[in-house]
């Protein structure tokens, strides 16, 4: 290991990996491109994109299918007549692009290729694994109505005489006998694999009758009646590749979801078709030329392989994406595939198998071909895609040789590393007496890592304030012998050099000196402790700030270490890691706010300030002593004069305190029915005493309170701003009815004898009037309200299109949820008068005290010092009680806060309220002000959801089975789409 602290050691660096003899290949990180290239009579894998496992077994497949391949190939190309070299080939149709893969398959020189284009031209997702059987019968229908099209007969009809068969659906009347036949094709046999153990089983279970009585009896047209009949399934004719589709992936109605079947189907090598057609004078023997694979257990996960035999040599082959391997002995080898995965302790054991049988838990799909007694296909490429082919294969050769090429030459400069760092080690030691440098033990380790090349040296990171090696970054450098350093800087530049010149005595000399003081520092505290509680005499003493006195100490332990910090700051961390110019910057400007020693008595001025109370007499000893530690501390004689200009400010602050008291109770004697809100007028029940009424902004009459209650600490109201209430043109945003109601809130009533009095205490930029009339002798329906100036419609109609906007557009907004138990409900509207605010509540208080009190000056607790301030919206007038309430809901036992937003679904909601009160989805009553809401689909807004809404929730009973909860997790996030792996 290497000695850290020891600038000498150099063991341990990383040299161990170059000194005796080193394997080349340890030269580069390149596999061999040739483990990339086909092997002889080998085949051709398909790269797995994500989860395409599934289409790559179907592709092989089909490929191993000469007769299809062959048909194919006879498909006529846009690209027959050749392509220019210099432009790269894509297909256009699906013909075209399986054209190429299987030209591909056939004749590439590559290990596997890659089946993107193919892919993306069906438009599969390569992320999510999509039900294999079905894609089977999808693309076999899209190739079948593809080659359609084609004029050649051979090509038309492949898939027909390749996949297709018929069988009949078969009628018989119990009553008279009559035969009813429907035929139709297939391509594949669905068999049912559910209680059986033999594929033989499952095939008689599909042909099996069928018996029609009861509601579903038979409608027989030579009976005219319904009668009791018989129906099955006959097979009329069969095709050349017989597809066995074993429905291993069944629906479960316990879950609601797939389910996979992992039992056992025994099949055999050998397949007599006979037995079960209704014709049997035909050639109905099909033998085993592939085996289709789901590795798993779960319906909706897993792998697929394909086990597939060489119609051309008889042999096995299992196909496993880009990995393919030969079955030994031309035998069919399942094993491992079925050992993996066991779902259970209690799987059932696999049965045994007799010489040309197979049994599997995990086959999906059997294939079958009709026995052939002729030689097998021999498939040509055609010369079209053949010259596509060969432009692949150049492109292979190509990367093979450049991929060699780079590996040579990492090779070659590994070699040259490796003599140049075992020629370089054995001298890098410094002998005793030689000339020396230091280099950064961090970039010694990068010239010895083989990984990465090293960079120019830079030194700028270990230099002191000075230019020189910095004592404590001795440490993490090493001393090398000046012939590696020459060799080092000359081979990779960089610097500056530090040799034995660098070492810095200026550094060590200042780090003695604040070692000296260090030690001295607590023998002088002692001291000055001592001298401070001697009385000071005369004229001799100093000001010193009290908070300075406390923490002297500290301060001159932080300044004594200040340079190694400001070392530390300006070199940053090793490796040239410089600090970030903003941030040295934004330390800088904090240091600047901190106090020094002494500014603490220092008023804005520069000079000494005026309260006594933060400052102390010390004696000229004791002064001496600090002066020493605080060179650059203010000075101030104890017979020094406090700062004029603030004395001046502190009298001129004295007399506005005194004129504000003054005015705050001219304006509380004048308007004090206005000021403890007393009497106050309303709308509703308008007063009989007066045809006319004033308004003001409620911002206004609340700010105007403050000041009296606070006149020393608020600032005094000069003004009545009711242009808040008028729109742009001038005219009056709320009419006399929403007054009354819900925007009384914004507006405070005033009698024509307070007006008067208001006029002459304040600037009014608006006068706003409420005037009654009434016809003589006429009944109270005959009373009109006007108000000056009139109301503005157009600018009232947008002012409540805007507030109903914003209350059907929120994003993160509260509302609260009540769960009701036992069918209790809530009384929501009792929550904001039953509580009211503290602010509020201490306001009131002060209202009650003595004259005296309400001043701050007389009571400076914390609580009335800081108190909230609240937005004039927040309230609402309750004109008869005369009492101020805070409009926000307030919580209450049994509610929990969400956040919302207005376009997030009821469906998002309930899974919100399910985390909070554990309450399934299922199980949850919302109402919202008697409306019951049902619909999962919709939106908080559209269903009425505003901001400080509450909403009842009722559960049908309480959840304690957190795993039923978790499923419905698993079923919000199986909605969003399987997004599953291989």
């Amino acid at each position: 290991r290497n000695c850290r602290g020891n600038p000498n050691c150099l063991v341990g660096i990383g040299e161990h990996v170059w000194l005796g003899e080193i394997d080349e290949n340890s030269f580069h990180n390149i596999d061999d491109p040739n483990g990339e290239r086909r092997k002889k009579n080998a085949f051709v894998g398909l790269t797995n994109l994500g989860a395409t496992c599934y289409v790559n077994t179907f592709l092989q497949m089909w490929f191993l299918n000469l007769e299809l391949r062959q048909a194919l190939y006879l498909c006529p190309s846009a690209c027959g007549d050749g392509i220019p070299k210099d432009t790269d080939y894509e297909p256009q149709t699906i013909c075209e692009h399986l054209q190429y893969l299987f030209a591909l398959l056939q004749n590439s020189k590559r290990r596997y290729i890659d089946p993107s284009g193919f892919v993306k031209a069906l438009g599969l997702d390569t992320g999510q694994q999509q039900d294999a059987q079905e894609f089977s019968k999808l693309f076999m229908s899209l190739l079948e109505d593809t080659l359609s099209k084609q004029k050649n007969p051979d090509v038309r009809n492949i898939v027909q005489k390749q996949f297709c068969g018929e069988y009949a659906y078969v009628t018989v009347c119990n009553q008279c006998g009559r035969e009813s036949k429907l035929v139709s094709k297939f391509y594949e046999l669905e068999l049912n694999i559910q209680g059986h153990k033999q594929l033989t089983d499952c095939i008689t279970e599909f042909l099996k009758e069928e018996k029609l009585e009861g509601d579903n009896r038979y409608f027989c047209e030579t009976c005219q009646s319904k009668q009791n009949a018989t129906r099955k399934i006959r097979l009329l004719s069969l095709p050349c590749t017989l597809n066995l589709q074993l429905m291993r992936f069944v629906f479960d109605r316990q879950t609601g979801h797939k389910k996979k079947l992992n039992t056992y189907i025994g099949f055999s090598e050998l397949l007599d078709m006979e037995p079960f057609m209704e014709q049997k004078n035909g050639v109905y023997m099909y033998e085993l030329s592939a085996v289709l694979i789901h590795r798993g257990v779960s319906a909706y996960s897993g792998h697929y392989i394909a086990h597939v035999k060489d119609p051309q040599t008889g042999e096995w082959y299992k196909f496993n994406d880009e990995d393919i391997e030969k079955m030994e002995g031309k035998k069919l080898q399942l094993g491992i595939e079925e050992d993996l995965a066991e779902p259970s302790k209690s799987q059932t054991r696999k049965p045994k198998c007799g010489k040309g049988t197979h049994c599997s838990r995990n086959a999906y799909m059997l294939v079958y071909r009709l026995q052939a007694r002729e030689k097998s296909l021999t498939v040509q490429v055609p010369a079209f895609l053949q010259e596509l082919v060969e432009r692949d294969n150049c492109k292979f050769e190509e990367w093979c040789n450049e991929m060699a090429e780079m590996r040579k030459q990492s090779v070659a400069r590994g070699k040259i590393k490796h003599e140049e760092v075992k020629e370089l080690y054995q001298r890098l030691p410094a002998e005793a007496g030689s000339p020396y440098d230091f280099i950064s033990l961090e970039w010694l380790q990068k010239w010895l890592d083989e990984s990465t090349p090293p960079k120019p040296i830079d030194n700028t990171a270990c230099l002191c304030s000075h230019g020189k090696l910095h004592p404590d970054k001795i440490s993490l450098m090493k001393r090398i012998s000046e012939y590696v350093a020459d060799f080092f800087y000359r081979r990779y530049g960089g610097g500056p050099r530090l040799n034995v010149k660098a070492l810095c005595k200026d550094c060590v000399v200042e780090r003695c000196r604040i070692l000296r003081l260090k030690n001295q520092l607590n023998e002088d505290y002692r001291t000055v402790t001592n001298l401070l509680k001697m009385t000071v005499k005369g004229n001799d003493g100093f000001w010193v700030g009290k908070a300075s006195l406390r923490s002297w100490r500290q301060l001159a332990l932080e300044q004594l270490n200040e340079q190694d910090e400001d070392a530390e700051h300006s070199n940053g961390k090793m490796n040239g890691n410089v600090q970030n110019k903003d941030e040295s910057n934004e330390e800088k400007r904090e240091e600047e706010e901190e106090l020094n020693f002494n500014e603490d008595i220092v008023c804005p001025h520069g000079d000494l300030c005026i309260s006594e109370n933060e400052r102390r007499v010390v004696s000229k000893e004791a002064w001496e002593k600090l002066k020493q530690y605080f060179p650059k501390a203010p000075e101030f004689p104890n017979n020094k004069e406090c700062c004029s200009q603030c004395k001046i400010l502190e009298r001129e602050g004295e007399e506005n305190e005194a004129l504000h008291k003054m005015m705050a109770s001219e304006q509380k004697t004048s308007l004090h029915n206005l000021f403890h809100d007393k009497c106050r007028p309303c709308l509703g029940s308008w007063p009989q005493e007066t045809d006319e009424l004033y308004i003001v902004s409620q911002f206004f009459v609340e700010e105007w309170r403050k000041f009296v209650r606070r006149p020393t600490r608020c600032s005094p109201v000069s003004s009545i701003a009711n242009s808040v209430l008028l729109c742009p043109h001038g005219g009056l945003m709320f009419t006399f009815a929403s007054m009354t109601k819900e925007d009384s809130k914004h507006i405070a009533l005033i009698w024509p004898n307070e007006w008067e009095r208001i006029q002459k205490l304040f600037v009014v930029d608006h006068v706003i009037k409420i005037t009654r009339t009434q016809a003589a002798g006429a009944g109270p329906e005959s009373t009109h309200y006007t108000s000056e100036p009139q109301l503005c419609p157009e600018c009232r109609e947008g002012l409540l299109c805007q507030q109903q906007r914003d209350l059907r557009e929120y994003t993160q907004a509260t509302i609260y949820i009540h769960k009701v138990v036992d069918n209790k409900k809530v009384m929501k509207d009792a929550a904001p008068e039953l509580n009211v605010s503290s602010s509020e509540a201490e306001e009131e208080k002060e209202e009650n005290k003595p004259e005296g009190e309400q001043d701050p000056d007389f009571n400076q607790a914390n609580g009335s010092a800081k108190r909230q301030k609240l937005s004039h919206q927040s309230y609402i007038t309750y004109q008869k009680q005369g009492i101020r309430r805070s409009t926000r809901h307030r919580k209450v036992r049994g509610e929990k806060a969400l956040l919302v937003s207005a376009n997030q679904t009821l469906k998002e909601l309930k899974i919100q309220i399910m985390h909070a009160f554990s309450v399934a989805p299922f199980d949850q009553n919302l109402s919202l002000d008697g409306k019951i809401l049902s619909d999962d689909t919709a939106t908080l807004g559209s269903l009425g959801v505003i901001p400080e809404s509450v909403i009842l929730l009722k559960a049908d009973e309480p959840i304690a089975d957190y795993a039923a909860m978790d499923d419905v997790m698993q079923g919000e996030r199986d909605g969003e789409g399987l997004g599953l792996g291989q």
